[in-house]
């Protein structure tokens, strides 16, 4: 059992209670215990409690009859309940114990369920906590690599409490421009992430790598006490909130892409600016791609979704063949790590004849500006020359492919479903829909692993169409064709690449991400290999060549590395 903190609670024994004259159930004592529960919590808690005519008292004293904890094991309360009470004597017994008089120890669902009964409810063997088996040591023998892309980090994760912990103090060290603190705090979060099994103490993590003292030391905090009160401060600073409210408004949803930081952010700060309201009424000059990051501020921190971007897809998908037959596309980034939801949708686009694929982008940005898709678009050209960015340059975060940066129009029905895509099929008994299939994208499968096989594809869609609850309820939203009545539409970031055949591996690895995993594979390939690796190429230093590669496996043989799927990318 790991040694519990001690913790400065008002928690004195006392010979009697006041609480049994008010409350409505006489002889039920409750103690809300906040280790792993937290203040906030545990105060709102008590007051729907009292509110309900229970009694719950914030002092441990002899009356109680009632503690009810969270996330903790019966072991865990016994032994927090000795540090407070100087190890005062025990009496066995399921979920009892001898502090003065016997106590019923209860999981949080028991008080849940009496608040939404009106009553205490009757205990039940469910509602007591249980013993939880003692933590082996198979982590403190187990060997973990140093970089994230020599491990498998799913999507899904055991260790969710601390990662969220290390992850607000990263994003906090970020808006600072601590880049150094961030990273390791994102390291660390990462490691976690790769972890079999829970963390249930500290010694489990004993010799594991990217953990420094402090990443350690705030585990430590909420594997004992449930939070962390560097993270706590954190996230109820002033200037966190505010600092974090302007970075979504002006560049989050559009970072790195329309010139705004966080010096930017900070100085908005500094001046008063908290708000997008703030914002609005500042002033200040704003350019064109700030100016739409504001107009669209509700629509673009709404999440999207996996039909969202598979509904995008399909659209794009026919812009790029109407305009370059034979082109290939594939949804990159979170989605193709297996998220359901994201900030953005990326595409990665490609022609098998290497050149065709010159000057693609402002045809597709074209046809879809002429119809009514694009609310915002910048597009950039390619400008990375093989000679000029390989072995003389040190490797770079971001490509110089042919790019565009845009805020897309998604239509959704009247009773704000999400349009779907389809065909419409002539059979005499009106509209159906009919989806396309896209290249392959799913995380799960190999096809992703091969990103310049064919795919057998359906024609793509000649009509978007969408079928209410009754046949005859058919939209129109393509072009200009929009037939009259209320609408609805949101607006989604979108970013397009178009990468040369013989980059397009590279590039498929470099926009996969995670931002971390593609950071830890750069410094794999520098202080490892002497390699330098990029979204566009992969250079041998001490050959002093360039590996040509068609796939991501491939790359990953280069560099020594053991295949990761995208799936497995999500440190």
């Amino acid at each position: 059992m790991v040694p519990l903190k001690r913790r400065k609670v008002n928690c004195s024994v006392t010979s009697d209670s006041s609480g049994d004259r008010t409350s409505k159930f006489p002889g039920v004592v409750i103690f809300l215990l906040e280790r792993k529960m937290g203040a906030s919590r545990r105060a709102f808690l008590t007051r729907l409690g009292r509110g309900k005519g229970f009694n719950i008292e914030y002092s441990l004293s002899r009356s109680i009859t009632h503690i009810v904890s969270e996330n903790n094991s019966g072991e865990e309360v016994r032994t927090w309940l000795d540090l407070q009470t100087g190890g005062q004597g025990r009496e066995g017994g399921e979920g009892r114990t001898a502090r003065p008089g016997s106590v019923h120890l209860l999981d949080i669902v028991w008080y849940t369920e009496s608040m939404h009964a009106g009553i205490p409810v009757i205990i039940l063997d469910r509602h007591r906590l249980q013993e939880r088996e003692k933590p082996g040591l198979e982590l403190t023998v187990v060997s973990v690599p140093s970089y994230a892309c020599q491990r498998h980090t799913p999507l899904l994760h055991h260790n969710t409490i601390l990662t969220d912990a290390l992850s607000i103090l990263a994003e906090n060290a970020e808006l600072s421009e601590n880049e150094g603190r961030g990273v390791a705090f994102r390291r660390a979060a990462a490691l976690l992430k790769s972890l079999p099994q829970e963390v249930r103490g500290a010694e489990q993590l004993r010799g594991l790598p990217c953990l420094g003292e402090h990443s350690l030391r705030v585990i430590k905090e909420v594997l004992e006490d449930g939070v962390s009160h560097e993270v706590e401060t954190t996230t109820h600073s002033e200037q966190f909130k505010a600092m974090k409210c302007v970075c979504v408004c002006v560049f989050q949803a559009l970072t790195g892409i329309f010139g705004v930081g966080a010096k930017t952010a900070d100085r908005w700060f500094r001046e008063g600016i908290h708000t997008p309201s703030n914002l609005q009424r500042s002033g200040h000059t704003l350019n064109r791609a700030q100016r739409a990051g504001l107009k669209y501020y509700d629509e673009l921190n709404l999440p999207v979704t996996k039909p969202e971007a598979v509904a995008i897809g399909q659209i794009v998908e026919r812009a790029v063949h109407a305009v370059l037959p034979g082109a290939e596309m594939t949804l990159i980034g979170g989605f193709r790590r297996g998220k359901q939801t994201g900030h953005d949708v990326d595409f990665l686009i490609t022609h098998p004849d290497e050149g065709r694929e010159e000057g693609l982008m402002p045809k597709v940005v074209s046809w879809l500006e002429a119809q009514g898709f694009l609310l915002y678009q910048k597009t950039t050209g390619n400008s990375y020359l093989e000679s000029k960015e390989g072995p003389a340059r040190p490797a770079s975060n971001m490509d110089r492919f042919e790019r565009c940066f845009s805020i897309f129009r998604l239509s959704t029905d009247n009773e704000g479903r999400e349009i779907q895509t389809g065909r419409e099929i002539q059979t005499g008994e009106g509209p159906q829909t009919y989806s396309p299939t896209l290249t392959n994208t799913d995380p799960h499968t190999h096809s992703d692993t091969h990103p310049h096989s064919k795919t057998d594809s359906h024609p793509l869609p000649q009509t978007l169409v969408v079928v209410g609850d009754h046949a005859q309820k058919v939209s129109w939203v393509l072009g200009n064709s929009q037939c009259s009545g209320p609408r609805s539409w949101r607006a989604v970031r979108v970013d397009l690449v178009v990468s040369p055949y013989s980059q397009f591996a590279f590039a498929l690895l470099g926009w996969t991400g995670s931002k971390l995993f593609e950071r830890e594979l750069r410094r794999w390939a520098i202080h490892e290999k002497a390699m330098t690796l990029s979204s566009h190429a992969l250079y041998d230093r001490k050959r002093m060549q360039y590996l040509r590669a068609s796939s991501e496996e491939e790359i990953f043989a280069h560099l020594g590395l053991e295949y990761i799927p995208p799936c497995d990318r999500n440190a």
